[in-house]
């Protein structure tokens, strides 16, 4: 038997990299999943990859309360309930420093990753209560617990949705809800392309005509393991989170980080 079997599993970001691994993860433990994203066209191409009559989408900006509210409800009408949520959609903004950060930008990302974050438990918690529990995994990362210059929106929303998580963990407990985060370091990923191109951007308008060299051989020099994680690994974590191995795992700040974060 899968290890989240008969449950149900709501993922946001689902068109993305990790959105997409948790998926293909979580069907073959045996859940259904609804998977939520702002673009149609991305959910189409995964829900025709992935295939199968335990999967679905529903198409939402987390961050408009009507639309959460309308995921939430496709959740109940297609699959009877939610188990299991992976509360994931997020967006890195652009890298640049305070001084010169574009404020509609950082309302952006703060919408997204934030308030996106906020709705999706406010929304989620009532209906998993009427399952008798269940687990809600919130994606922050190594940017919730530490600084990282030219990411000030991305680096604030990643530790704001530490707090989150600790003020829902408390409340959720009686209800037998357990809500956690998993903090990966980067990941292979589109995320990691732009935010790549935009350090070398910020060096290059810094320092202009020093050779700051591969702005991704940079990042991996503070990478103890040499690497970026794969989405599979990072998806492990999740699945633990998601699975009954970790029923006394709640209020936690779970680092995937090759070690990134130990100094």
């Amino acid at each position: 038997m899968g290890r989240l079997e008969g449950k149900v599993s709501v993922i946001t970001g689902g068109s993305g990299v990790l959105g997409v691994a948790a998926a293909k993860r979580f069907l073959q433990e045996g859940s259904k999943v609804l998977l939520v994203d702002l673009d149609e066209t991305a959910l189409k191409k995964v829900i025709g990859e992935i295939g199968g009559d335990n999967v679905g989408y529903a198409v939402a900006d987390v961050s408009k309360p009507e639309q959460v509210q309308a995921y939430v409800d496709a959740a109940v009408k297609q699959f009877g309930g939610i188990d299991v949520f992976l509360n994931n959609a997020g967006i890195e903004g652009v890298v640049s420093p305070v001084t010169e950060y574009p404020v509609d930008v950082f309302d952006r990302v703060i919408a997204v990753n934030v308030r996106g974050v906020w709705l999706g438990l406010k929304y989620v918690i009532p209906v998993m209560a009427l399952r008798g529990g269940g687990s809600i995994v919130i994606s922050s990362s190594v940017a919730g617990v530490v600084g990282s210059a030219g990411a000030s929106a991305y680096t604030c929303s990643k530790h704001a949705v530490i707090g989150i998580m600790r003020s829902a963990a408390l409340e959720c407990a009686p209800l037998n809800i357990r809500v956690n985060t998993i903090n990966p370091s980067p990941v292979e990923s589109r995320m990691m392309r732009s935010l790549e191109s935009g350090f070398g951007n910020m060096l290059d308008a810094l320092e202009p005509g020093v050779d700051h060299g591969s702005p991704k051989d940079l990042i991996l020099q503070g990478m103890p393991m040499g690497r970026y994680a794969t989405p599979e690994e990072v998806v492990n974590l999740m699945l633990f989170l998601a699975g009954d191995e970790s029923s006394f795992c709640n209020g936690g700040v779970y680092m995937v980080d090759g070690g990134s974060t130990c100094d």
